[in-house]
């Protein structure tokens, strides 16, 4: 077996970890509540799901633990077909550096691996859940 190999059944067990942790809906392999994120699992899960929402957020924003419960409902609401993430800028500086992240709240939606829009501050859910439904098809 080559060292690849093994890296990859390494960073599939740290996947399937991650995601039994996170409370995933094993028959259906999305979860419905936002994972937790770090640089080490960042750029996979982003891959490994059609539709990533990342919260960039930290513990001291007020304005992000105003969303939290908005990014839960979503979360549970589109289960199946988006994926939410959160990303502590303050414990991911260069992930938050790599994407630019100057505010936060800020959320980036992935679409196949790739940034296709970005949102800065506090909204409602409409606002929220409009933006998204736009990357759905």
């Amino acid at each position: 077996m080559s060292e690849d190999d093994e890296l990859d059944r390494i960073k599939l067990r740290k996947l399937k970890e991650l995601m039994r942790r996170s409370g995933e809906k094993e028959a259906r392999g999305f979860p419905d509540k936002p994972i937790e994120v770090d640089e080490e699992n960042f750029d996979e899960l982003i891959r490994r799901y059609g539709l990533v929402v990342v919260d960039f957020w930290a513990e001291w924003c007020g304005p992000c633990w105003m969303i939290a419960p908005i990014i839960e409902e979503l979360a549970k609401e589109y289960s199946g077909k988006v994926v939410f993430l959160k990303l502590n800028v303050d414990r991911n500086r260069r992930l938050a550096a790599r994407f630019g992240i100057m505010s936060i709240p800020t959320l980036i939606i992935f679409k196949d691996g790739k940034p296709v829009d970005m949102i800065v501050g506090a909204y409602p859910k409409p606002l929220l859940e409009a933006r998204i439904k736009k990357h759905l098809s």
